[in-house]
């Protein structure tokens, strides 16, 4: 595992360094320095190099290289993680934008730091929240000090997110789900890209040590669960999910069981590329005139999703030749305008109602050029946000809260879907 970690300054002097095993010596430091920092090559080249059968694994914060070395095959993800951690929890108590002075100011706690949060090269609790309750500047007490018993638990027990003994005179969950769509069509309307990336976050506020149970329309539950008369179910590509996800119940049964973290976290990420309802459908006609001087846009614009929803911020950019010397607009609603330092005519609606359609209609003059050159055509971008939809057809069908005293819990839902890359070429 981890034999050592230094902390480097730009010269490639070692500021702080922490030996975990006696398999690697400070003079290895001298080997990164000359190959590494003095070769300038920490940019053009991976961030492991092996030097004398030793592995360097390192990154970089504002001046300083944070270093780890071992001697054994270890899994890179792994350390790249702790080191990334381990600035998170620097920035955590020196500031976000810490230096090498504050560094060299405050070398005890980092040594408290570096020793808690590994042991004998294997990391341990880099929670920041659980750290500060015993680790503090020294001018700084917690506003709640555990008890030994309960610090033992926090530092060795599993659920070192959530500390217990947290109480609230409401208890509510707020969750939210986000979607981006993600579409690329071609000029002849084929779908060249076309995909739905999504995220659950969720704001708790429960008292104790809750257990909750989160379930989606996933497809692989829905069957197993119904016979034929509910929905089709979501199918669900890949997920990624915090680490108070209970892993193991999750491959064995789909369900997502988990003791959330107190306030706002993401419980959840995902992806779906089939069965996508496409909130817009833009229909595009652009025509050039033989002699290169007008060019005329006309777009239909159709909403898909129900007549009950609304989207906002809609803005359609439609771009023109870099020669545009005016543009004549006429459109449905909204308002829409030429706007050179974009290349494009911008179309914006503040409030776009579902089932509608709307038209725009653009006669473009362009300035004779000296060299005629041939448009490039760039795509069509859209931007928008439509609340209460989801493009994927995901959705919340339970939250479930078991807890020792049995308390009600409030529950709110949101869906928000907006536009990640959405682009029609012409």
């Amino acid at each position: 595992m981890i034999s050592m970690i230094m902390v480097l300054n730009q010269k490639g002097d070692i500021m702080i360094s922490r030996q975990y095993r006696d398999d690697v010596s400070r003079a290895a430091a001298d080997s990164f320095r000359l190959q590494v920092i003095a070769a300038k090559k920490t940019g053009d080249q991976a961030p492991v190099k092996r030097i004398e059968n030793c592995s360097f694994l390192y990154t970089r914060h504002v001046n300083m290289y944070f270093v780890a070395l071992t001697r054994s095959n270890v899994n890179p993800a792994l350390v790249f993680e702790y080191l990334f951690q381990k600035i998170r929890i620097l920035k955590a108590y020196l500031g976000e934008d810490f230096d090498e002075n504050s560094m060299r100011n405050n070398m005890t706690l980092i040594y408290e730091l570096m020793d808690e949060t590994m042991d004998f090269g294997y990391p341990q609790n880099c929670a920041v929240d659980v750290l500060r309750l015993y680790i503090n500047l020294g001018n700084i007490r917690p506003q709640d000090e555990p008890e030994p018993s309960q610090l033992t638990s926090q530092i060795t027990g599993a659920i070192d997110w959530r500390r217990e003994g947290i109480r609230h005179k409401k208890n509510e969950v707020y969750i939210d789900v986000l979607e981006s769509v993600n579409l690329l069509l071609s000029s002849t309307g084929n779908i060249l890209r076309n995909e739905v990336t999504g995220q659950v976050q969720m704001n708790t506020k429960l008292t104790g040590m809750p257990e909750c149970k989160f379930g989606l329309n996933d497809k692989l539950v829905i069957e197993k669960e119904s016979s034929g008369q509910r929905k089709p179910g979501v199918e669900i590509d890949d997920c990624t999910f915090h680490r108070c996800v209970r892993l193991g119940k999750f491959d064995a049964d789909r369900t997502i069981t988990f003791i959330p973290p107190d306030g706002e976290f993401e419980l959840m990420r995902y992806r779906v590329t089939d069965n996508i309802n496409l909130p817009f459908r833009i229909i595009p006609a652009v025509q050039e005139e033989k002699g290169q001087t007008k060019v005329s846009i006309n777009l239909k614009v159709i909403a898909n999703f129900s007549d009950k929803l609304f989207a906002t911020h809609v803005a359609i950019k439609v771009p023109v030749p870099k020669n545009t010397a005016k543009a004549k607009i006429k459109n449905s609603f909204g308002r829409a305008k030429y706007e050179p330092e974009q290349q494009a005519i911008v179309w914006r609606v503040k409030r776009f109602p579902g089932k509608a359609e709307c038209m725009l209609a653009a006669d473009v003059d362009l300035m004779p050029t000296v060299r005629p050159k041939a448009w490039s055509r760039p795509p069509i971008n859209v931007e928008f946000q439509v609340p209460m939809f989801t493009a994927s057809g995901v959705h919340v069908r339970f939250l479930r809260v078991y807890d020792k005293s049995g308390y009600h819990t409030n529950r709110w839902v949101r869906y928000i879907t907006k536009a990640g890359g959405y682009q029609i070429r012409i």
